[in-house]
């Protein structure tokens, strides 16, 4: 039977049901309090709370600088290629209740060999755990190293030159940290390099900085999707251009409401972005500091926009249309998508 019109608790458990890729997660982000006071005790760390609760009570977020400086805090217990493991490992977890099939995971190198973390123990310890994930759980991961945009192009050329040995266990390259002030033309040369080691290319852009740093990610950087890009409507031009040239735009809803790009959940332009035409997908960006992983991202998005069916099902195919997956790795991703739809009364 086809459900014409759902009702609401019947798209939260579609919603939910859904396989999914997630492509905008960065791992350090999925770090809950828990296993920070545990790795930290493991690691003898000293960390400046002193408990959990604490931790999770300084998760009150201005802006993105003002997470970022927690970020980086509770990083610093990352010092063994097991520690990366176990933080994967649980995001995997999580994951997989979510009925996540792919995620494409963001890395940050730069945080941990500053702090004199080998790049190796990083990269290791990540990929072990994507590889156990395909093994045990089904879920095909992947890793993309972003280079830090606060700091230099040199730094971030020393860190492509760190990941070389590594090419293998990672499958693109990608931008995040403070946007503001760090427009996507630093990193113009670095990015060229890393093309031409035949890596994907993303960067974080339209987020806080305008969408001038949107089409610069795309002309001179050549990425091939944009992590973020809420910004992108207030540019009817490139609003044209992304739908037309199919550019991917991963968006996290609850962390754009954390960091106060929007006021309210009500009020984010994810349904806009679909409306236009754009491959908009939904994402967790960093779960355990903006207080929700992916499903959740999706039911209260849903709920607070009134999504209906149809968007639930185009959020789903435009996540695995946008992932770096092959193309008939993509094609058994959408059959699974059409036998959840049957499955749940929902048009595909």
């Amino acid at each position: 039977m086809n459900l014409a019109q759902p009702d609401r608790q019947a798209l939260h458990a579609f919603a939910r049901a859904m396989p999914k890729a997630e492509l905008h997660i960065h791992i350090e982000g999925s770090l809950e309090p828990e296993l920070i006071f545990a790795l930290a005790q493991r690691n003898g760390v000293a960390l400046p709370y002193p408990d959990v609760e604490a931790l999770r009570a300084a998760y009150a977020f201005t802006n993105l600088q003002s997470f970022l400086d927690i970020y980086y805090a509770g990083a610093s217990v990352l010092l063994h290629e097991q520690d990366f493991f176990d933080m994967a490992w649980a995001y995997f977890l999580r994951a997989k209740a979510d009925n996540v099939v792919h995620a494409e995971l963001f890395f940050d190198p730069q945080t941990h060999t500053d702090r004199g973390v080998p790049f190796a123990a990083v990269i290791d310890g990540l990929h072990r755990a994507c590889v156990q994930a395909h093994d045990q759980l089904g879920i095909r991961a992947e890793l993309i190293l972003c280079f830090l945009r606060h700091l230099s192009e040199e730094a971030a050329f020393a860190t492509l030159e760190q990941a070389r040995p590594h090419r293998d266990k990672f499958i693109g390259v990608g931008l995040d940290s403070s946007e503001v002030g760090h427009p996507p033309e630093k990193f113009a040369r670095v990015f060229a390099a890393a093309r031409a080691l035949g890596l994907h290319a993303v960067a974080h852009a339209g987020e806080e900085g305008p969408p001038q740093y949107i089409r610069d990610a795309l002309d001179l950087l050549h990425v091939q999707r944009i992590d973020h890009g809420v910004q992108a409507l207030n540019d009817p031009e490139l609003v044209a251009r992304l739908a037309r040239e199919r550019i991917p735009l991963t968006v996290c809803p609850l962390s754009n409401v954390k960091l106060c790009v929007f006021k309210d959940l009500a009020q984010h332009n994810l349904r806009e972005l679909l409306r236009q035409g754009l491959v908009a997908t939904v994402n967790s960006d960093d779960p355990a500091y903006f207080g929700g992983y992916i499903n959740q991202n999706f039911v209260e998005t849903l709920d607070a926009l009134g999504l209906d069916a149809a968007e639930l099902v185009t959020l789903a195919r435009n996540s695995f249309e946008a992932s770096f997956a092959s193309d008939a790795v993509k094609a058994g991703y959408r059959a699974r998508l059409e036998a959840c739809c049957r499955e749940h009364g929902i048009a595909a």
